[in-house]
């Protein structure tokens, strides 16, 4: 069984009326302090320092103007004849006209320059087209394989287009597909050395066009 504490050495049961007492002394200090030291006054010094005086000015924006253009040049002074040398007896050729003289004709007028020839015009289809004299297999004859083409293995089929004129002369070549490496300018060549049976209409030779395929094929 536990032993009980005595009243009298119980500190904490006083504890209540020790902090409400301590409570009234300080109040009744604060009230007295106020009570005959209403006011606390402290001495400031005056803090005196030097006052400097700014002048704001107005700065007015200037206007930059263009430069006035420079003043022209001085006239460059002229030596103008003196009397002595308008004194002297000047000598002037005779003025009349010869009625009588022979006069020589005018220019003649320049030669113009003969105007060029005008292209021929060839007909695209007429009854009887141009042949190549030999066949296709003639042009393909006179074609060079190109050495560059045969090493890259370029193969395939060129259009030549040829003007043939009434005698079956190619009179000019045209590249209508080409496969590059040469074999267009090989193929071009072979037709331009090509004779054709001229191309007719109406039983009469004329001048027509007509596309050639050349084949390049490496054997």
């Amino acid at each position: 069984m536990g032993l009980k504490k005595s009243p009298k050495a119980d500190l904490k049961r006083k504890y209540q009326r020790v902090w409400e007492i301590a409570l009234i002394i300080s109040l009744l200090l604060l009230i007295v302090s106020f009570k005959y030291f209403p006011e606390w006054e402290t001495e400031v010094g005056p803090i005196e320092g030097p006052q400097e005086l700014i002048n704001v000015e107005d700065v007015e924006a200037t206007k930059q103007e263009s430069a006035p253009p420079p003043p022209p040049k001085p006239p460059i002074p002229i030596e103008a004849p003196t009397d002595d040398i308008l004194d002297e007896d000047i000598e002037f050729s005779s003025t009349d006209l010869d009625v009588d003289a022979e006069v020589s004709g005018p220019p003649p007028p320049p030669v113009e320059e003969e105007e060029e020839e005008e292209e021929p015009v060839f007909f695209v289809a007429v009854e009887e087209m141009p042949e190549p004299i030999g066949g296709i297999q003639g042009i393909q004859q006179r074609i060079v394989y190109p050495e560059i083409a045969r090493r890259a293995g370029v193969q395939g089929r060129v259009f030549v287009k040829a003007y043939v004129d009434e005698l079956g002369n190619v009179w000019k070549t045209e590249l209508i597909k080409g496969i590059g490496a040469g074999c267009d300018e090989a193929a071009l060549a072979a037709v331009k050395e090509t004779k054709f049976k001229p191309g007719k209409q109406r039983g009469k030779p004329v001048k027509v066009q007509v596309s050639i395929p050349i084949l390049f094929k490496i054997q």
